[in-house]
C-alpha cells in the first residue's frame, strides 16, 4: 500500500492556511497588547489564551458534528470552507483595531475571528485521516505538518519583510497578505478535493488489505479495553505536558526576543523561522523513521531533543548564532512529536469516531494553551523573563516521563523496499 502524495498534499493546503494564521496570531497580537495597549504579561496571557478556551469546547463540538455532517461536500469541506470565509472576513479588524488604538474593537475582531478558526480545525484536521487508510496515517501527518510548516515559514518570512522596525508599525498589510494566502489554500483545496469521491477512493484502498475491519467486528458503543484506555489517558497527559512548554515559549517569543536578547521589530521571526525550516526537512525523513522504530520512540526523542533546545537557550543572555542551532533543534524534536502524537490517538478509534478523538486530543493540547500563557507571563511578570526557558524545560521533562508508559497506539512496520518508498510501507 502507497500513500496517495497528491491527495495527501492537497488536504494538508488546510492545515497550511490554519498554521500560517496562528503564526501571525501568535507574534503580533502579544506585541499589539504590548506596545499599543500596554498590556501587563499576565493580563495578556489571559488574552492570549482565549482562543484556547473558546477551542476547549469548539474543537470537540465542531468535530463531533463534521462526524455527523451529511452534506453533499463530504463531512468535513463544509466546515472548512465556512470557517475560513468567516475568519477573513473578521481578520482586518485587528490591524484596523490597532492603528486606531481602540481596544473594544481589538477584542470584537479577535472574538469573531478566533471563533470562526475554532469551527473548522478539527475538521480540517480529521480530513486527513477520512481520506487515508490505517497504516499510512503517521506518513500522511507528516505531510500535513509539513505543508502546516510551510506555512508557517511564508508568514514568518511575511513578518520579518513586513514589519517595520518602529514604535508604532502598521500591522495591515501583513494581515492582509495573511487573508490572501488562506483563500488560495482553501479555494485550491475545495477545486481539487472531492471530499466524497476521495473517502470512497480510501475505504476501496482500506478493504483491499482488510477486509473485515474492526468497524464491523466491534459493536458501536463498546467499551475501550482497559489498558488501552490507560495509554490513551497517558498520551493525552502528554500532551497536555509538552504543550504546556512549547506554547510557553512560542506565545512569549516575540516578546522575550525584544526584552532579553535586544531584537527589534520583524527581526525575531528569523530564530523561528530556522526552527521551522528545520521542521521541513525533517517532517518526512521523521514519518519514516517512525515507520521503522515505532512512533513512541520517535516521540521520545523528540521531546529529548525539545528539552536540550529549551535548556540550552537558558544560558543565552544576548543573541548569539548559536540560538539558531537550538532552535533547529527544537523544530527537528517539535516535528518527531507533532508527526506521531495525533496518529497515535486516532489509532485508538474506530473510523466513525475519528472526529470525537481528533476533538479529544485539541481538548487537552487547548487546555494546557489555555494554562500556559497565563501561568508563565505571571513568571515572567512577577520573576523576571529569564525563567521562561526553565519553565519550559521543565514541562517538556515531564511529558518525557509520562510518554514512557504509553503502550498503545505505537506501530511495527516493515522496512522499506527502497529510500523512495521509505514513506510507503505498512504500519
Amino acid at each position: 500500500m502507497k500513500l496517495n502524495y497528491k491527495r495527501t498534499i492537497l488536504v494538508g493546503l488546510a492545515f497550511m492556511a490554519i498554521c500560517s494564521f496562528w503564526q501571525v496570531y501568535d507574534g503580533i497580537v502579544p506585541l499589539i497588547l504590548k506596545n499599543t495597549f500596554h498590556v501587563g504579561d499576565t493580563v495578556a496571557g489571559v488574552i492570549m489564551a482565549l482562543d484556547n478556551v473558546l477551542a476547549l469546547f469548539m474543537l470537540p463540538l465542531f468535530g463531533a458534528l463534521s462526524d455527523k455532517s451529511k452534506s453533499k461536500m463530504g463531512r468535513r469541506m463544509p466546515f472548512i470552507v465556512g470557517g475560513t470565509v468567516l475568519a477573513v472576513l473578521c481578520m482586518l479588524l485587528i490591524p484596523v483595531a490597532d492603528n486606531l488604538r481602540n481596544l473594544p474593537l481589538f477584542f470584537v475582531g479577535l472574538g469573531l475571528v478566533l471563533f470562526a478558526m475554532s469551527t473548522y480545525r478539527s475538521p480540517a484536521v480529521a480530513l486527513m485521516p477520512d481520506v487515508t487508510p490505517k497504516p499510512l496515517r503517521s506518513k500522511g501527518n507528516a505531510i500535513i505538518n509539513l505543508m502546516g510548516a510551510v506555512g508557517g515559514i511564508i508568514a514568518l518570512g511575511a513578518i520579518k519583510v513586513m514589519v517595520p522596525k518602529s514604535d508604532n508599525p502598521s500591522y495591515f498589510p501583513l494581515f492582509l497578505f495573511t487573508i490572501l494566502l488562506m483563500v488560495i489554500c482553501t479555494a485550491v483545496l475545495f477545486w481539487k478535493i472531492k471530499e466524497p469521491k476521495e473517502v470512497a477512493a480510501m475505504e476501496k484502498e482500506t478493504a483491499a488489505i482488510e477486509p473485515v475491519t474492526e468497524e464491523k467486528t466491534l459493536p458501536k458503543n463498546a467499551p475501550m479495553d482497559k489498558a488501552m484506555r490507560k495509554s490513551l489517558i497517558l498520551i493525552l497527559c502528554s500532551v497536555f505536558l509538552w504543550f504546556m512548554g512549547y506554547n510557553a515559549a512560542t506565545t512569549a517569543f516575540s516578546k522575550y526576543a525584544n526584552t532579553m536578547w535586544g531584537m527589534q521589530g520583524g527581526d525575531y521571526a528569523m530564530v523561528l523561522m530556522v526552527a521551522q525550516i528545520a521542521a521541513i526537512f525533517s517532517y518526512i525523513p521523521v514519518g519514516a523513521i517512525s515507520s521503522k522504530i515505532g512512533r513512541k520512540k520517535t516521540i521520545l526523542g523528540g521531546i529529548t531533543m525539545l528539552a536540550v533546545a529549551f535548556g540550552a537557550a537558558i544560558w543565552f543572555k544576548s543573541f548569539s548564532a548559536m540560538i539558531f542551532f537550538f532552535f533547529a533543534l527544537a523544530g527537528v524534536g517539535w516535528a518527531s512529536i507533532n508527526v506521531n502524537s495525533y496518529p497515535m490517538v486516532v489509532e485508538m478509534s474506530r473510523g466513525a469516531e475519528v472526529g470525537k478523538y481528533t476533538g479529544l486530543y485539541y481538548t487537552f493540547s487547548m487546555t494546557a494553551q489555555i494554562i500556559t500563557p497565563i501561568l508563565s507571563g505571571a513568571v515572567m511578570q512577577y520573576l523576571d523573563y529569564k525563567y521562561l526557558f526553565p519553565y519550559c524545560t521543565f514541562f517538556v521533562i515531564a511529558s518525557f516521563v509520562t510518554m514512557c508508559f504509553v503502550k498503545h497506539g505505537d506501530n511495527k512496520p516493515q522496512a522499506p523496499k527502497s529510500k523512495l518508498e521509505a514513506f510507503d510501507v505498512d504500519d
